[in-house]
């Protein structure tokens, strides 16, 4: 079918080893690895650090918001405005949250955004981006414990989020908020059609 309508590739979600063997038995092969981290967020979490009042996102700061999604990514990894509704719809509680530039004259522009959900008591943190120039100033981790404590004030006692392998930066960042990394990691496979 994916074929009759022109697709040349098709690629899965992120998929558990249990879930990956009749893919794999079908053809399919491993596009990316990825690690796999939770965190019991009942528990206590580092304070959100001072810095700049992050704001909710308006659907407005979409192009910008794909444009910092565009320029943190490779291309693989990398959202359109289509990718960016997919990740806001994906859970039935979201929060969308970015970061400004201090300057009066940078209106309509961001530094980096977080996409957190819920679903009961499990959290995600399903996409977390910081442009490249603004890197190194607290601003991924603001981003991020402000979706945590979020999460925690909606009744979430475990939050999860995945990373590529090989993205030590990101996973740095997990690590030291508390996140542990998953025995098995999940693997997003892919094949040519």
């Amino acid at each position: 079918v994916l074929a009759a309508r022109g697709f040349t590739r098709v690629v899965t979600g992120a998929l558990s080893p249990l879930e990956q063997g009749g893919f794999l038995a079908v053809g399919f092969d491993v596009a990316e690895r990825l690690h796999l981290l939770s965190l019991d967020v009942s528990t206590g979490l580092p304070p959100v650090p001072a810095g700049r009042a992050l704001a909710s996102a308006r659907r407005a700061d979409q192009e910008a918001v794909v444009r910092v999604d565009r320029s943190a990514f490779v291309p693989f990894w990398q959202l359109d405005a289509d990718g960016l509704a997919d990740a806001l719809a994906a859970t039935p509680d979201t929060r969308w949250r970015v970061a400004r530039p201090a300057s009066r004259w940078a209106a309509g522009q961001v530094e980096g955004y977080a996409i957190c959900g819920r679903a009961g008591s499990r959290g995600f943190v399903q996409r977390l981006a910081v442009d490249p120039a603004c890197q190194g100033r607290g601003t991924g981790r603001r981003l991020l414990l402000d979706g945590l404590h979020w999460m925690r004030r909606h009744g979430v006692r475990t939050a999860v989020v995945n990373t590529q392998v090989g993205n030590q930066s990101a996973l740095n960042l997990y690590r030291q908020v508390g996140f542990r990394e998953e025995p098995l990691g999940l693997s997003v496979l892919a094949t040519g059609l």
